[in-house]
């Protein structure tokens, strides 16, 4: 995805990637200070990247936000100060990133811990495959720990990270002693209600991109809404596989109920990819306020396995991505129809205007009725592949 398309959509929205970093570990006072007082501190999640030095957290919230190459990330410098990041590239993902210095004492007895683990929603921990993990373990324990007995609604989450350069074998081997050690510290300390996911995850890979769609899916109330509508979508249209898309972050909001496949997910990134770069070069009006991707962006990519991967617009922030067969497709004036009800229902799902005032949740929603005359019409849309009219 260009760098244009992403400076275009988030100057669009107010307060998008403001770049106020500048909690300095120096001074604890200080430090504590600016986290009390930073604007919209309480009235967003907080997603905390947390791990020891050098572990790649900075390089994951780069890749994944800020679209850097993941080679680029081998000059960047050590983490020495809280870099707080407002992610609002989406009007439905809308969080702050916390990435937390590895080499500073967050639990010294004058800093007030309590106060970031209160308004936390994930807190992400980060070890390094590569290196000897068992200070890490450690750490992992102290965090988790303390920060539970603070906030039991956090989603614990913890990326076993730069795995690229394990082969297969080394990789389960890795997970499997991190996962028994991490659990058994946990059943001493009489934590057995905590719980931990992990994931296998690189830079270099769509590994990540899978990893941070499970840990932002956690923190969406309406994710159930949105799997069955998907559901009922791709049921009545002869399609594979679904995916509701953040077109900034390519992380995937929702998709339906069969499990996700690796190389597919690979496929619909790199489509998304396509579809920015192409509309960047070609799709730009003469004004100025236009967008590469807007409510007039589709895409028809057909592979040579008689596969096709169909790309719409769904919001100007979100793009529904599926993937079905080329007999499939010849029906496409019934997917279209499907997908406008689709659509439809979205939009009842959450609050679309982005001059809503945010309160806190991960996901806009709509009065609670919506979701379900949202259904209705989809599930209304089509039946045994006839079309019905909406009621």
């Amino acid at each position: 995805m260009s760098i244009e398309y992403e400076e275009q959509l988030a100057g669009s929205l107010v307060d998008s990637f403001p770049k106020d970093f500048g909690y300095g570990v120096e001074n604890m006072d200080m430090m504590q200070e600016n986290l009390e007082n930073s604007p919209s501190a309480d009235n967003k999640p907080r997603i905390l990247l947390m791990g020891l030095r050098r572990s790649g957290k900075s390089s994951i919230q780069k890749v994944v936000f800020h679209k850097m190459s993941p080679n680029e990330t081998l000059f960047l410098e050590s983490t020495n100060k809280i870099y707080k990041d407002d992610i609002s590239a989406s009007s439905f993902v809308n969080f702050h990133i916390w990435d937390f210095p590895g080499q500073v004492d967050f639990f010294d007895p004058t800093f007030d811990y309590e106060m970031i683990f209160r308004g936390t929603g994930a807190l992400i921990f980060v070890i390094d495959a590569q290196d000897d993990y068992v200070e890490a373990l450690g750490r992992l324990h102290l965090t988790v720990s303390r920060a539970f007995r603070v906030n039991p609604e956090i989603n614990f989450e913890v990326f076993i990270h730069k795995v690229d350069g394990l082969s297969d074998d080394h990789k389960i081997e890795t997970q499997r002693d991190i996962h028994q050690r991490a659990n058994d510290d946990l059943a001493d300390a009489s934590l057995e209600k905590l719980h931990l996911s992990f994931y296998l995850t690189s830079i270099y890979d769509h590994s990540i991109f899978e990893a941070f769609s499970k840990v932002v899916q956690k923190l969406i109330p309406q994710l159930p809404t949105l799997e069955n509508l998907l559901n009922i979508f791709i049921s009545n249209s002869g399609i594979e596989k679904a995916f509701l898309f953040d077109v900034v972050s390519k992380i995937y909001i929702a998709t339906d109920s069969s499990p996700v496949d690796m190389q597919s997910y690979e496929l619909c990134c790199d489509m998304i990819d396509v579809v920015i770069d192409v509309s960047c070069i070609y799709g730009l009006k003469d004004d100025s306020n236009s967008n590469a991707y807007d409510k007039e962006s589709l895409a028809i990519i057909k592979l040579n396995n008689t596969t096709v991967l169909y790309l719409k617009e769904v919001t100007k922030f979100l793009a529904l991505v599926c993937i079905l067969r080329e007999e499939s497709f010849e029906r496409k004036g019934l997917i279209d129809y499907n997908f406008h009800c689709f659509r439809k229902a979205i939009h009842e799902v959450f609050e679309v205007s982005s001059s809503t005032q945010r309160t806190g949740a991960a996901v806009q929603s709509s009065p609670p009725s919506s979701s379900g005359n949202g259904l209705a019409r989809l599930k209304s849309a089509a039946l045994n592949g006839t079309p019905r009219s909406l009621v």
